[in-house]
């Protein structure tokens, strides 16, 4: 909260005072719970801990990160201060706030700072906890992660350290590359922030529409960048960069954006009479925004026809790959399901045959492929209860639907008039921000490390 404060003091707008507030009682609290568990530090955790400490951090952060939105210049409410910022936290970018060109520089650089910790929380969260919490398949890429004999606290300081460098050169790189299309330094490093977490913060009302041409290519490149698996940037930092030619969740990614960037750009041309480069523009960012979950808005798509609000919606439920900023379902699980079904097809047509299913040249068990399902099942299963909680509160069923899409899948906008690419959620009632807030922190720690909690037997093992 320093580096806002001094952005304001810098900006001279007299809106400094609140950092140091909210900074003051966020170090306190933080210092008192690091003294109360002091003895505890060499303590290695168990299962049970690291589900708990999973999401009680991602719980817990957000009402802290709310505190700027409460006592700022939003004067926000406690539910849309903590909306706005597990929508940060959770890197979704659903926003509650208009008049976002006017807010204090400080403000604005804290929402787009949420979701760059945000993006690199998720990253080790996924790289340490979840292989070993054996959450969605993820277990699948425990020899991705770097080896530190089976503690999953080393292994996460490990890997936060060397993903932090690739982090961070990339941020800067994407600022300067916003930089020299025209935009000015501080709309660039924020766009840079949000670009690299996928998380769609802007610092203008329009959101992307306020800067479109050259700016929204160096946007779809950054996104692609950041949808892609970070361990693997590593490895080519320490001169291994066959694994990141080779990955086939990289490869189907490239192949799947290619495709309907392709799909929509000929669409554009065809039925909408628009010219190539537009065209071309408008389908790359865009498609890129809602795939990776970025949900970065240029135009309202949703005057394009009703097939490509089609496609957004669908596409927003694919995600990008395991180990990167992005959310939602990612590459590999539909990679992992497909295959699954082709060996069952192939088990059925030879019923003597011996067929085992293999990823990336490694054999797949049968504890991975069920965990897949589950996750798949759940996502769909959450997905319809929230849907019809939420229409529940008087909410439409475009609204609804999309809504706990883009909550779950951490895309940003939904569709319809309200919450749609040229809306926001500010005319929501306050239960369905909760609902949707439930919903992104469900969707953003891959669903069973939330739900797992509310189970009895959890609490019994």
């Amino acid at each position: 909260m320093v580096i806002p404060l001094v952005m304001d003091l810098m900006a001279g707008n007299g809106h400094a005072g609140v950092f140091f507030e909210a900074g003051l009682l966020t170090c306190l609290t933080g210092g008192l719970v690091a003294l109360a568990s002091a003895n505890a530090v060499g303590e290695r955790l168990s299962i049970q801990q690291t589900f708990l400490l999973t999401t009680g951090v991602w719980v817990v952060l957000p009402f802290f990160g709310a505190i700027p939105f409460v006592v700022g210049a939003t004067e926000a409410s406690v539910t849309d201060a903590y909306f706005e910022a597990m929508s940060g936290l959770t890197t979704t970018g659903a926003t509650v706030f208009n008049g976002l060109d006017d807010l204090p520089e400080g403000l604005l650089l804290w929402r787009s700072m949420l979701q760059w910790f945000g993006g690199i929380g998720i990253i080790v969260v996924a790289m340490a906890f979840l292989p070993e919490l054996r959450v969605g398949g993820m277990q699948i890429f425990r020899s991705e992660a770097f080896d530190t004999s089976g503690k999953v606290l080393p292994r996460a300081a490990e890997i936060a350290s060397r993903i932090s460098i690739v982090y961070v050169i990339l941020t800067v790189v994407c600022t300067l590359c916003y930089i020299g299309v025209g935009m000015g330094f501080f709309d660039a490093l924020n766009h840079a922030l949000t670009s690299i977490s996928t998380g769609g913060f802007s610092t203008r009302d329009a959101s992307f529409g306020a800067f479109q041409g050259p700016p929204e290519y160096i946007a779809a490149i950054f996104m692609i960048l950041a949808s892609l698996p970070f361990v693997r940037y590593v490895q080519l930092m320490t001169g291994t960069a066959r694994p990141l030619f080779s990955d086939s969740q990289i490869r189907v990614f490239l192949i799947v954006v290619t495709g309907l960037v392709i799909f929509l750009t000929g669409y554009r041309m065809i039925v909408n009479g628009d010219n190539p480069e537009h065209s071309f523009r408008e389908a790359i960012f865009n498609v890129t925004s809602i795939i990776t979950g970025t949900g970065y808005a240029s135009v309202d798509y949703q005057l394009w026809g009703p097939v490509p609000v089609v496609v957004f919606f669908f596409i927003g439920l694919v995600g990008g790959c395991a180990g990167s900023t992005c959310c939602s379902v990612k590459i590999f699980r539909y990679q992992l399901l497909f295959r699954a079904i082709e060996t069952q097809i192939r088990r059925i047509h030879s019923p003597h045959g011996v067929f085992t299913l293999k990823y990336e040249g490694r054999s797949v068990g049968e504890d991975v492929i069920s965990s897949v399902m589950a996750f798949v099942t759940m996502f769909v299963v959450s997905l319809g209860i929230l849907t019809v909680l939420l229409s529940a509160t008087g909410l439409d069923f475009v609204t609804s639907v999309s809504g706990a899409a883009a909550a779950l899948a951490n895309i940003g906008p939904g569709l319809g008039d309200i919450i749609g690419p040229a809306g926001n959620y500010a005319t929501l009632s306050d239960t369905a921000k909760w609902l949707l807030t439930a919903g992104m922190l469900v969707g953003r720690l891959e669903l069973m490390v939330v739900l797992v909690i509310f189970t009895a037997r959890f609490w019994r093992s």
